[in-house]
This record gives C-alpha cells, structure tokens and sequence, in this order.
C-alpha cells in the first residue's frame, strides 16, 4: 500500500475534511478520526439513514478509526497532545475559532510533534479578513463566481448539483498534504497548510477571470445551454434526452461533413468561431433538426464520432449506474457494510501500477477504536482505558 505506515490524526466532519482521509485511507494510511461526543461526526445523521446508519458518512469514512472524545473533559487535550507525538499528518475543517479554543492550533501540536504535517480546510482560509464567517457548498459556489456562472443566460444563478465545492477543495488539500509529506521527506519538517475552498474552486476560472484585461468590455456571464465564445459548444436536443457537442474551429470542418452540409464550412455566418457563436439562433436549431432525423441518442453520437466530432450523452447519475464505462473502470463500487448492507458508491479516482487492488474498507461506529487505539498506539493498559471510559472522556455509540 503507496500510504503504508503514515498515520493521520483526523478531526474533520461533514464532507470538504472527510474527503481528504477517505483518499488517504484507500492508499493504506492510517486514519484515527477524532469524533466528538456525544454524537461524533454531525454526518452520521445525514440522508439516506437507514437503521441509524447513515450511508453519507459511510461513502466518506470508510477504512477510518474512530475514537469518540467529550472534548469538554479537561483529559481530552492531554489525550489527543499524546496522540499527535505519534501522528504524521492532522487535518481539521472546523468552524471559524474551534480549534484555538481547545488548544490544539498548529503551534500547539508542532510543539508536540515538529515533523506534523496539518492541513485545515475552511471556506474562507485562516489567514483571511473572512476568517471569523462558516460557509458551505453553496455559499463557495456563489462566492466564488461559480454559481453566477451557472445557470439560464436570462435567469437566476444556479448551483451546481452536487457538492463540487467540498469534491474540490477535498482533492486540493489532498495534494496539498502529499506534497508536504514529499517536502517533510528532503527537509525532516512539518509544515501548516491553510487551504480556502473559496481559493479551490476560484483557482478553476479560464477565461472568466483573464478576459476583461485582454478584452476591454468582455463581461463573464451565464452562458446557458451554450458557449458564449464559439459555436457548437452546448447541450443539444437529441432523439432521446440531451447530447453535448463541443467543436472547435479544427473540428469545424467534420461537423459539416457530419452534417451532410459541406457548404456550411465557408458560410460567412459560421467562419470562425466567434462567428459561429454570433449566429448560434441559426447554427443550432440546424443540428438539432439534423438530430432529430436520428431514431436514437446512440445512432447521432456514433455518427458524430465517424467523423472525429466530440460529443457525449448528457447522462443522469442513474444513467451512469448502467453504462459499461462506469463498471469497467470501478468508477462504480459495490461496497457492504455491516448494518446498510450492500450499496453503490463513487469509486477511488487514481489509478496507481504499485497499487492495482484497493483495499476492503469499511466504515467505523462511533467510539468502535477507543481501546484499540489507546492501547496499541499510546499502550494505555485496560485499566487505564476502562477508567476513560468511567469518566465520560471516551464515548462510544451503537452506529
């Protein structure tokens, strides 16, 4: 396993900080996620629940250990500054404070530990005049120009649907903490690392942001079903649903061959494609009806791709369920876990030659670890975890 002996000390929640372990914990780190009681993770209690058991914080936690703390007890810092000694990695997404308050800043860990790599994931950054404010998902995507973007040409923002601002800004502090650990290794020092998901997803702007100083007057807006800048590049009506076709000027030429309409190559209306895109009202209810001809989705495409056009279904998630692509590719997974059951989910996006084979993980219940945790990594004998457990400073749950 390429993560094979780092341990991560986890105190994240939710869904941006838990997608960074869930990462790790597929390449064989060790992951000691830090619950606090009595509760633990808020996630444990987000749709779909069935039995008390959540399959959010399923999809996110598996291959975790959870050690569940009433940070209250005033046992609970000294416990996790002796765990920290024997950590490689700390990650933290709480709200705006939480950690100064308990004491367990990046200066009071390194203090402990001074090869500690810690990575916390906020919506605005540590270092930030936005610091004090919480944000989620949506309020990323509509801080950071992604949700004005996104949308009806002449209608309201939209979110995107899914939760890409967490995705993101998980797989961006994921490569952050590598390439820490890579730096730790050549230096022999940890390091903090601030990552802002409003940066995350800000960072993915083309043209939004560099267009005004190149093109006096160019303002980034809601494109709709189509490019603003070049044409075809959209959604398009198909026999069945929805296809997108997205052709540059190279590809210009084999949309007409594809079309049966070799003319329209040197059609002063559609020559370039700023042109193409001017006359949009024209060039796209033509492919359509060309579509139209098609009895299936799948006879248009295939004829696209003869003739070397880019083009691909618009496919809703249940769709993908049944597509071959998904299976071959494990982007699809079937996992089991002790109380859900058998469920789908997303699968690892990384492809590793050392690493062929992902490990079968499953998901920890709240507290499940506490002994085996302390004992193995602290050698806290029963004793000694018993009384822990007496006095409310570990706590365990059912799911």
């Amino acid at each position: 396993m390429i993560l094979e002996g780092i341990r991560v000390l986890d105190f994240t929640q939710y869904l941006a900080g838990p997608g960074v372990t869930r990462l790790m914990a597929e390449l064989g780190a060790e992951i000691v996620k830090i619950e606090q009681a009595p509760g633990g993770d808020p996630s444990r209690l987000l749709p779909f629940v069935k039995d008390g058991r959540s399959g959010f914080f399923v999809q996110q936690n598996r291959g975790k250990q959870s050690v569940c703390i009433d940070y209250a007890h005033p046992d609970s810092r000294a416990l996790i500054l002796d765990l920290v000694r024997h950590c490689d990695v700390a990650i933290e997404n709480f709200g705006p404070g939480v950690m100064q308050k308990r004491g367990l800043e990046y200066a009071d860990l390194a203090a402990r530990n001074p090869r500690l790599v810690m990575a916390s994931v906020s919506a605005f950054g540590r270092d930030s005049p936005l610091a004090h404010k919480t944000g989620y998902d949506w309020i990323v995507q509509a801080y950071s120009g992604l949700m004005h973007m996104t949308g009806p040409r002449d209608g309201t923002p939209h979110p995107v649907g899914m939760s890409i601002a967490d995705g993101i800004s998980a797989v961006n502090a994921y490569g952050a903490v590598m390439t820490a650990l890579f730096h730790r290794e050549r230096s022999g020092r940890g390091q903090y690392l601030d990552l802002s998901m409003v940066d995350a997803i800000f960072q993915l702007h083309d043209v939004n942001v560099q267009g005004p100083s190149l093109a006096p007057g160019f303002t980034p807006s809601r494109m709709g079903a189509h490019h603003q800048l070049a044409c075809p590049m959209g959604i398009f009506k198909a026999p069945e649903g929805y296809i997108v076709i997205m052709a540059l000027d190279l590809q210009w030429k084999n949309v007409c061959a594809a079309l049966g309409r070799p003319e329209l190559e040197h059609d002063p209306r559609f020559v370039g494609q700023v042109n193409r895109a001017k006359h949009e009202d024209v060039l796209v209810p033509l492919i359509e009806e060309w579509l139209a001809r098609f009895p299936t989705n799948a006879e248009a495409l295939a004829c696209l791709e003869r003739h070397r056009v880019p083009a691909g279904p618009v496919l809703s998630p249940l769709d993908a369920l049944e597509e071959e692509y998904f299976a071959a590719r494990g982007t699809i997974r079937t996992t089991r876990d002790p109380i859900l059951g058998e469920l789908r989910i997303p699968g690892f996006p990384f492809r590793f030659s050392d690493q062929p084979e992902l490990p079968d993980l499953v998901a920890p219940l709240l507290g499940e670890h506490n002994e085996a945790v302390l004992g193995r990594v602290l050698g806290y004998d029963a004793e000694r975890l018993a009384a822990l457990g007496a006095a409310g400073v570990l706590v365990k749950g059912e799911r």
